[in-house]
């Protein structure tokens, strides 16, 4: 749904059994969707332009539009078409921290090997 493009009348239709939300710049789109077979048409002047997400939501709130089959088509279309969260990338586990070797223990001094030391 990357369009620009914007509505200013929104509402649902009934077409074979099936309702979906419509969308439209004239209030006169009922005498289309009537002559095309479209039943239980319920369409709203929205008195500006939105988007399609934007009038969904707007319709969704709309007393016209309180019932179930109203509200379940409009929901179910928000769903479908509203952006998708990206992906978060999975967390990688803390690394751990490398620990310090033990310090090697020097060798013991004998008298023996301090005879030949310069001084």
């Amino acid at each position: 749904m990357a369009t620009d493009k914007t509505f200013s009348v929104a509402g649902i239709s009934k077409l074979d059994g099936e309702y979906k939300v419509r969308f439209a710049n004239d209030i006169m789109r009922i005498k289309v969707l009537a002559k095309s077979g479209h039943e239980d048409i319920r369409l709203a002047d929205l008195e500006g332009q939105y988007t399609k997400l934007e009038a969904a939501k707007i319709i969704l709130g709309l007393e016209d539009f309180a019932d179930a089959i109203a509200q379940s088509t409009i929901l179910e279309y928000l769903e479908d078409n509203s952006p998708k969260a990206p992906k978060a990338a999975p967390v990688k586990a803390p690394a751990k921290a490398k620990t310090k070797a033990a310090p090697k223990a020097k060798a013991p001094v004998v008298a023996a090997d301090l005879e030949d030391a310069p001084f």
